[in-house]
């Protein structure tokens, strides 16, 4: 049981790059499966799960929008017990021509060899029905 001192330090860079790839150009979103292990990582996007790496990067990349500007409210990181990372972020999206939208994204991040892995990632829209 190790808990890593530097988790906020880890927790902010990986939302950084991970956001960079996943906002930049659409082609280039495929990109992501390296933040994914090819078996142990679990994805939940709005209730629909998914497993694997491969499939995570199917997933990502079947979602319809073109463009994404995305503002960030907060980045909350606690470390694991485990040498890890829990990443929550919470903020703002707008994807193409639609409106702005709240969202959550979680991440625990899973230490291997010298670096990390995504080995759960859960992202849900926040949206207030009239």
């Amino acid at each position: 049981m190790t808990l890593n001192p530097q988790f906020q330090q880890i927790g902010e860079s990986f939302v950084k790059q991970y956001y960079l790839i996943f906002d930049g150009d659409r082609e280039g979103r495929e990109k992501l499966v390296n933040f994914y292990h090819g078996e142990l990582s679990l994805m939940s996007f709005e209730g629909v799960q998914v497993q694997g790496a491969a499939q995570i990067i199917e997933k990502i990349k079947g979602l319809s929008f073109n463009k994404i500007a995305r503002a960030i409210t907060t980045v909350d990181c606690q470390p694991t017990f485990d040498g890890g990372v829990m990443v929550n972020i919470l903020g703002q999206l707008k994807m193409d021509e639609d409106p702005v939208h709240g969202f959550s994204q979680t991440f625990v991040l899973k230490p291997m060899n010298d670096s990390f892995f995504i080995q759960h990632d859960s992202f849900r829209l926040v949206i207030h029905n009239q």
